[in-house]
């Protein structure tokens, strides 16, 4: 009878530990971080590579579970997160605590074995994540905007991981991902208006699922875009893309802009569902071509 209690538990601690460090949002901001340090290298250091992987995992895992600590009452009042292990009862506070804790100085103490620099930006991002855009989401709809900025370093911290240099290229990263964020999280912000609306957050840039939260989404999808093929032009160093992806590239933007006219034009949660699942895989088949372009180029 203990085995089988055993086997059960299991399961479940694991499922726990993957709940609290949104274990597959982690690994899409590791994908990211990995496609940038693909970028920024003449040749694979696959030390740097897997401590970047690791050092990533940690921080976005200790982003994740301070979060979800500091909106435990919350939670219990959507349906998306009320089933999260805090509010569900099956996770102490000082569990996850202890959890963000450990990965915090795991995630800080590797990137920092890799380059000053990126240690600096990864401790950024679970300062700005944490302390800043997490209070300010049930204050003002401008907490996407804070949101977007630790949302888009992980591009960019491959490339600083494999250069130890700040400068015009991750900036580049930094600027396509950071208006990507957008578009992507209004998308989830409109379809699920209601559940949010019961843990009072502002994620609407209107606050409401109207013409102008539509119109803005639009806007920022074409600067995505934009933004997406600069490299193309020759204004950004050694980050550069040949026409041939920049088309490509381009193709991929036009989808996304597709489907953000199609929620002005429809303003249902399908629409918006729809952008969202577009956004996701807009940045990370942009990801993929700028790397390939890259190493047959």
């Amino acid at each position: 009878m203990s085995n089988s209690k055993s086997s059960l538990a299991t399961p479940s601690v694991i499922s726990d530990f993957k709940e609290i460090t949104k274990m597959r949002l982690a690994l899409s901001v590791v994908f990211s971080s990995l496609a940038g340090y693909l970028l920024g290298i003449d040749t694979v250091d696959f030390k740097t590579l897997t401590l970047l992987a690791f050092g990533g995992y940690f921080m976005v895992g200790a982003s994740n579970a301070f979060n979800q600590i500091i909106e435990k009452d919350l939670d219990a009042l959507m349906n998306r997160t009320k089933n999260r292990p805090i509010p569900a009862g099956r996770m102490s506070v000082t569990t996850a605590f202890i959890i963000a804790a450990v990965f915090t100085l795991f995630g800080i103490i590797i990137l920092y074995t890799i380059n000053k620099q990126t240690a600096m930006f990864g401790a950024i991002s679970i300062f700005l994540y944490t302390c800043v855009y997490t209070p300010l989401k049930t204050k003002t709809p401008l907490a996407v905007f804070v949101g977007a900025i630790p949302g888009a370093i992980p591009f960019m911290l491959g490339w600083v991981a494999a250069t130890d240099d700040f400068g015009i290229e991750p900036g580049t990263l930094f600027a396509l991902q950071f208006f990507w964020q957008f578009p992507h999280f209004w998308a989830i912000g409109w379809f699920l208006f209601d559940d949010y609306k019961k843990g009072g957050f502002f994620m609407l840039p209107t606050g409401k699922q109207d013409k102008g939260t539509a119109v803005q989404t639009i806007m920022y999808t074409i600067w995505t875009l934009l933004v997406s093929i600069i490299p193309v032009f020759g204004f950004t160093g050694t980050l550069q893309l040949s026409i041939v992806a920049a088309i490509l590239v381009f193709i991929l933007g036009l989808g996304m802009l597709y489907y953000a006219i199609r929620l002005f034009k429809e303003m249902t949660e399908k629409a918006a569902k729809q952008l969202m699942l577009a956004s996701v895989s807009y940045i990370t088949l942009v990801q993929i071509v700028y790397v390939i372009d890259k190493f047959i180029r």
